[in-house]
């Protein structure tokens, strides 16, 4: 008798770019909250002047949602870091689906990455920030960013989050947009200065 896979299989749709309406699939895996269409487009909707020739860095990129997204809309190059084995090889197989030649995918834990990594110069011009919730994430994720050089003065930072993350979390970085849904927070930041 065959294994059964126990991984439901589940359907990200990209809402824009070259690759709109296309499907990938995606594993159901514990932790893993692909970014509502609704929320998607939000972001995209903000990014829209700033995505086009972008350099992005999608961490916990789960689903790839965000950083495939950005990459369907002219982003110049995408990092997906994702520590998962699982989600990294669908990530793969969905950068190869897509023939996505500016889309590079990184398993690895998505601080140790950040730390361990050389920053590129010149830096990140967008960086997803979309950690498991409850994990206490985001401080550390945002702290290492600018620590370690990722960001330059006018660096977008999305974070997506439990809607009652202390807004303490998110000291040196500057609030552009901020928007609620259910029990989900997500806002564009930049640094401050």
């Amino acid at each position: 008798m065959k294994k059964q896979n126990n991984k439901r299989t589940g359907e990200l749709r990209l809402i824009a770019g070259q690759w709109r309406g296309r499907k990938l699939p995606i594993l159901s895996a514990e932790g893993l909250r692909p970014t509502t269409d609704r929320v998607r487009e939000t972001l995209f909707n903000w990014l829209q002047f700033d995505i086009h020739g972008a350099r992005v860095v999608d961490l916990f990129a789960g689903s790839g949602g965000l950083g495939f997204e950005a990459a369907s809309r002219g982003a110049a190059h995408v990092n997906l870091i994702e520590l998962d084995k699982t989600a990294a090889k669908q990530l793969r197989d969905n950068v190869s689906r897509l023939s996505a030649n500016n889309v590079e995918v990184v398993q690895h834990s998505a601080l140790d990455w950040l730390n361990a990594t050389t920053a590129p110069q010149p830096a990140i011009d967008i960086v997803f920030v979309d950690p498991p919730f409850s994990k206490s994430l985001v401080s550390p994720a945002l702290e290492a960013l600018k620590k370690n050089g990722w960001l330059h003065a006018e660096s977008l930072i999305y974070v997506e989050s439990e809607r009652n993350l202390p807004i303490d979390v998110l000291t040196g970085f500057n609030i552009l947009k901020e928007k609620h849904h259910g029990q989900v927070s997500f806002r564009l930041l930049t640094p401050s200065t």
